[in-house]
């Protein structure tokens, strides 16, 4: 195995939650006075911190109306349910029963990531799980020290410009998977270690 940790992204990268992301985003901007947008409008618009995303639609929101507002939007009962990104629940075992260190860095609350752990029979598979970030350098950072991750065993898988960034500051490798919330165009700009389009190709680089 050539990495013995490997840390995951969750929306965009486990949980298949694009659409469900883009309904979330327009009930959002409904509420502050804004248009809707179109899904190709959120991948090509779509970067984190997230509060840059927003930045670009209303300025002066601030970070504490934005959560408070996206966690008062994921609680509707109409919020569409997201499942699994399919084939990665196997290939997280695989990894798991490999002996490799999972871990996960996701700037979701922990009212739906760890609901949606035990939904897809994940449970006790992580050494860690770090929820609701808004800037993930700084807890990647704290990840690795505090669990001594060596540089040169470590990988970091995301979606979006935030793990690539994140994991090149931090002297990691990065590998970027095209089913989340960017253009395939714009992670390839970002010169991750790897580009994937699918769960075979993960499986060649990490298995």
């Amino acid at each position: 195995m050539m990495f013995k940790s490997v840390i995951f992204d969750w929306s965009g990268v486990v949980k298949d939650a694009v659409e469900a992301h883009l309904w979330v985003v327009n009930r959002m901007l409904e509420e502050l006075g804004g248009k809707e947008i179109t899904l190709e409008e959120l991948k090509e618009n779509w970067e984190q911190p997230y509060m840059i995303f927003w930045g670009k639609y209303f300025p002066d929101l601030t970070l504490e109306k934005e959560q408070e507002l996206y966690f008062k939007t994921i609680v509707r009962t109409d919020c569409p349910k997201s499942n699994s990104y399919n084939g990665i629940t196997a290939f997280i075992k695989k990894l798991y029963n490999g002996g490799a260190g999972l871990f996960v860095l996701s700037s979701d609350p922990k009212e739906t990531i760890f609901p949606e752990i035990m939904e897809y029979d994940l449970e006790n598979h992580f050494k860690e799980v770090v929820f609701k970030i808004h800037d993930k350098y700084e807890s990647l950072e704290e990840l690795m020290r505090k669990h001594n991750l060596k540089k040169e065993e470590t990988v970091f898988i995301g979606d979006s410009n935030h793990e690539i960034e994140a994991g090149k500051k931090a002297g990691i490798k990065t590998i970027a998977v095209t089913w989340g919330f960017c253009t395939e165009d714009k992670l390839r700009g970002l010169n991750p270690d790897y580009l994937v389009h699918n769960i075979k190709e993960l499986e060649e680089i990490l298995l």
